[in-house]
């Protein structure tokens, strides 16, 4: 089965927003606005990636899901000013200012986080105020660590020790997604899903790549979630452009590549009967050919 006949889904990564980019990773406000602007025109809802790779995508028939993943827990992705409110020119302020001029685009993302997230609030006021306010909040290791350069208990120790400050600052929460530091995989790769170190146990639904390409339907066989790609947000222009959200989203727009479009019915899964797609076995029990 091939990845998008069940249709893809975009897992857009997104690091620094700064008027002045020092790298490809770096995006301007105004390019994450227009790319946010444009998303919700092209009739996709924000998902977490929790939601994403467990299958649970409860959106409106004939919408499209988009997954807004943001590494490295800075200040210009998440901060509260003297108001309490996230700062206007933040990824998070920007995403709320978008949500409330379409109401379709719904407010959320997954924001995977290191030892020390969001210096400028401090991690537990902005880890208690994002939980709360339907942010999903993932692991990216303690010290974003290469993982296939350490052993595996040190692998272990980095996912453990980062789930810890997620759990310790926000009580009630539960980290299920890892964004993999440098998109790579420890040794044994399924270390990144289960394992644990130090008296903490991690179970993870998804653990994330950098990537390049959409990434398939939760429900195909090609879905793997120990390896999940991404698609570093980016303009049409510049370096690496065909492997950048421009590219791919156009793509997806001009169906070069097929898009998860929703049916409406968060547990059924329709495709067509006439085509080659077929859900894998573990979810056929909730199909719905057409």
């Amino acid at each position: 089965m091939h990845a998008d006949e069940l249709g893809a889904v975009p897992v857009l990564m997104y690091h620094q927003i700064v008027k002045d980019p020092r790298s490809v990773y770096d995006r301007k406000p105004s390019d994450f606005r227009a790319e946010l602007e444009r998303l919700a025109e092209e009739d996709y809802v924000p998902v977490t990636a929790a939601a994403y790779s467990t299958g649970k995508i409860d959106i409106p028939a004939g919408r499209h899901p988009v997954v807004l993943t943001f590494d490295d827990s800075t200040d210009s992705q998440f901060a509260l000013g003297k108001d309490g409110r996230p700062a206007p020119d933040s990824a998070v302020g920007i995403l709320l200012d978008v949500a409330k001029r379409h109401p379709a685009f719904r407010p959320t993302a997954t924001l995977f986080v290191n030892g020390d997230p969001f210096p400028a609030t401090g991690t537990k006021k902005a880890l208690r105020w994002l939980h709360a306010h339907g942010f999903e909040v993932g692991n990216h290791t303690l010290d974003h660590a290469n993982l296939r350069d350490i052993s595996a208990g040190q692998a272990q120790h980095q996912i453990a020790a980062g789930q810890r400050v997620v759990t310790r600052s926000t009580p009630g929460a539960k980290v299920t997604s890892l964004a993999l530091p440098f998109g790579v995989q420890p040794n044994p790769p399924e270390l990144d899903l289960k394992g644990g170190a130090d008296g903490v146990r991690y179970a993870y639904d998804g653990a994330y790549l950098v990537g390049a390409g959409p990434a398939p339907s939760p429900y195909a066989t090609s879905f793997d979630p120990v390896g999940i790609p991404r698609i570093r947000s980016a303009g049409a222009h510049g370096q690496d452009a065909q492997f950048g959200s421009a590219h791919w989203l156009d793509e997806l727009r001009d169906g070069a590549v097929k898009r998860y479009t929703s049916d409406g019915d968060p547990d059924r899964i329709s495709y067509p009967k006439s085509g080659p797609a077929r859900p894998a076995k573990e979810f056929r029990d909730r199909t719905r050919p057409y």
